[in-house]
């Protein structure tokens, strides 16, 4: 999966299998995460949203299954 670099506070890179529907997303301190069954759409208003963070926290934390990679 290649990893998107983005510019936030929290989250290093972001990347995305559109036929998996998988997301996985770098963060700064707590590592990499998979979120699975993420629609292409809430990924690309992810990145195209002002906040980062504030985006995640709303639209994708604790509303998909998700597994900690590392």
């Amino acid at each position: 999966m290649i990893m998107q670099q983005v510019r936030s506070s929290k989250i290093q890179a972001i990347g995305y299998n559109a036929s998996a529907m998988i997301l996985r997303v770098e963060f700064l301190k707590d590592g990499v995460f998979e979120y699975y069954g993420v629609p292409e759409r809430i990924v690309k208003e992810f990145l195209d949203a002002e906040s980062l963070g504030i985006y995640f926290k709303r639209f994708i934390k604790d509303r998909y299954r998700f597994v900690r990679l590392g």
